[in-house]
């Protein structure tokens, strides 16, 4: 046995494990050392590595609808391309109030007569005639110099900036295989995600300054889904699809639109390439813009259910479209989604921003702006 050192307290059991240790080690153990500080130590290195394997799930975890600004509202400005000659400047108007913005750009199909050539144009109506904007002129080389400072700043943080937002006015292949042919022009400009052989497996983003969503439509999923490889980057994004309902009778199938619950509206989960659900008014007020009257607690209760129940999917959030106008004040709007003043629409813009809405749709660009901040 080894005698304990004067003035320590080894005692005799610890000089005897002591007396088993290399030379080179036994003075290091019978050192003084106050078990207090070495239980100290390697709870610190626990606790840090603890951390760290927290931080690293939380990083794998990131909700993917904090994506898009965040999880928080977007301007989503409706029919923003010119028709009738007119309106040209909307484009523009959409991108002055700041980012992030959406910009609805319409789509239809062209054929020259003179040569038989189709182009993919930007148009208010299917029926085109030829003076209709190319969709690689009116929108992404007017976006250029947005996007070419972004990419240079690369401040991944605040991309995506803009939402591009399709709406086609026919599906045909040629013209869906045209729009995902432009889209491959610009791929760099794009938030795209990998193809992955589950469409139920969602893929991480990789993000650019621009977003590009479609509608729901079937063909348009087998031209930007189906079609595309496995393994290869989707360009667009389709929404989801929403309960068939009978269109008629009109006045069932508007009650049942508003009052049906959520989870029948939308019962399936999220895809690889559906991560967003479009709705009209008519989802929250029975028989929409044109029939709602005052505001009240329980359209917005209906209303946070939706949202709720979206994000609880995993679906970001789409409403249109939200106008209000008196006589005379209408700019090429039309009035098919007119509340029918500036204070009823206001509400809605209010009640929309404060539920979470992801996309809120207006003809009003700068109004509604203002109404968001």
């Amino acid at each position: 046995m080894v005698s304990a050192p004067p003035g320590s307290t080894l005692n005799g059991e610890r000089a005897a494990r002591v007396a088993g240790v290399p030379n080179r080690f036994r003075d290091l153990r019978a050192r003084r050392i106050e078990p207090s500080w070495i239980w100290a130590i390697l709870l610190g290195m626990r606790l840090a590595q603890s951390l760290l394997l927290l931080s690293v799930r939380l990083l794998a975890q990131t909700n993917p609808l904090d994506f898009l600004n965040h999880n928080h509202p977007v301007l989503d400005a409706h029919n923003c391309y010119p028709y009738e000659g007119k309106w040209a400047d909307r484009v523009d108007r959409a991108l002055a109030g700041g980012f992030p913005a959406g910009i609805e750009q319409d789509m239809a199909w062209y054929v020259d007569p003179a040569t038989g050539k189709g182009r993919a144009v930007v148009s208010h109506d299917a029926k085109t005639n030829g003076s209709e904007p190319l969709l690689r002129d009116y929108f992404f080389e007017r976006v250029r110099p947005i996007v070419e400072k972004a990419l240079a700043e690369n401040d991944r943080a605040q991309w995506p900036l803009i939402v591009l937002h399709f709406d086609f006015k026919s599906v045909e292949p040629p013209l869906l295989h045209a729009v995902w042919d432009v889209l491959g022009e610009y791929q760099a400009w794009i938030t795209t995600a990998a193809k992955s052989a589950d469409p139920h497996r969602l893929m991480p983003f990789d993000a650019k300054p621009l977003l590009v969503l479609t509608e729901d439509s079937d063909e348009q999923e087998e031209v930007f889904f189906n079609q595309v490889p496995v393994g290869a980057r989707l360009r667009v994004f389709g929404s989801a699809h929403t309960k068939a309902i009978p269109s008629k009778p009109k006045a069932e199938h508007d009650r049942l639109l508003a009052t049906l619950p959520p989870g029948q509206l939308l019962p399936a989960p999220p895809t690889n390439y559906r991560r967003w659900w479009n709705n009209s008014w008519f989802t929250v007020e029975e028989g929409g813009q044109h029939r709602a009257g005052a505001w009240t607690a329980e359209d917005d209760r209906r209303l946070r259910a939706l949202v709720d129940h979206a994000h609880r999917l995993g679906y970001w959030i789409r409403f249109y479209t939200l106008d209000g106008f008196g006589a005379g004040e209408d700019k090429g709007w039309g009035d098919s989604y007119n509340f029918g003043s500036h204070e009823a629409v206001r509400a809605r813009w209010k009640a929309a921003v404060a539920a979470g809405v992801n996309l809120i749709a207006s003809d009003q660009y700068e109004e509604l702006r203002a109404a968001m901040k």
